[in-house]
């Protein structure tokens, strides 16, 4: 069942994200060659906490962390550990943040240091393909809008979208209905409504689409070995059009 808010709950939401906001741009100043996923971690935890939050993620399905760490060819859900961080990688942070009962849930691919120009098209392509999306995210449309919007974008420049993950509708819970795949047909799928809240989140491969799960169960990678980049952001449909959450 499709939940959708008021403007006084969207109101809620819109401070659950400005805190998520601000912790994302507070993990881009520490991301740098030497540091490891975990220190980025702990960093996350300690900034959620100090701003009155519940990290999202921690604990959530037995997830043992407060945000999520993927690097390079890793998708999404990468456990942060002791792994540290090499000049030349990218890295995707995805993290949720819980304010007053309210969810937010966004994500961003940071360059470690330096890295290739095929890498930096990747993030920006990816990063685009979610402002395409949001683009269609109108009162009367249909899901499919924004789906189709996402996958020609990325597709037409030579990648490959994930389809065995999605983004989702968000709210008191993390993870509503509906679910917002980042492939499909115009004109199909659930009809956009005034107070219908998405985290859109285009997952974008260098290589093939497809993906496979790592044996701890939670990290998810291109089954081709070549690099992935994740962008997302928390998205409201007000009665001003859509409104991001989170940036």
């Amino acid at each position: 069942m499709i939940n959708l808010k008021s403007s006084a709950e969207i109101g809620m939401m819109r401070k659950s994200g400005l805190v998520l906001r601000d912790l994302l741009l507070y993990l881009e100043e520490k991301i740098r060659p030497g540091v490891s996923t975990k220190k980025l971690d702990e960093f996350a935890y300690d900034y959620i906490k100090r701003h009155g939050g519940t990290p999202s993620f921690l604990g959530y399905g037995g997830f043992p962390a407060s945000i999520c760490t993927s690097v390079d060819e890793a998708v999404v859900h990468g456990i942060p550990g002791h792994k540290r961080l090499e000049e030349g990688m990218i890295v995707g942070i995805d993290a949720g943040v819980i304010l007053n009962g309210w969810q937010s849930d966004a994500a961003r691919t940071f360059p470690v240091g330096e890295v290739s120009e095929e890498k930096r098209r990747l993030m920006d392509v990816t990063r685009e393909s979610f402002f395409e999306g949001v683009k269609h995210f109108k009162e009367g449309g249909r899901l499919g809008d924004i789906s189709e919007a996402i996958q020609e974008y990325n597709e037409s420049r030579g990648y490959g979208v994930v389809r065995d993950l999605v983004g989702h509708g968000i709210g008191r819970k993390m993870h509503e209905d509906p679910a917002v795949p980042n492939f499909g047909v115009a004109g199909h799928g659930v009809k956009l409504q005034r107070g219908l809240v998405l985290a859109i989140e285009p997952m974008v491969n260098m290589g093939t689409w497809k993906v496979i799960t790592l044996d701890d169960e939670w990290t998810c990678v291109t089954a081709d070995g070549k690099p992935s980049a994740h962008y997302e952001n928390t998205v409201a449909l007000t009665e001003n059009g859509a409104e991001i959450l989170t940036l």
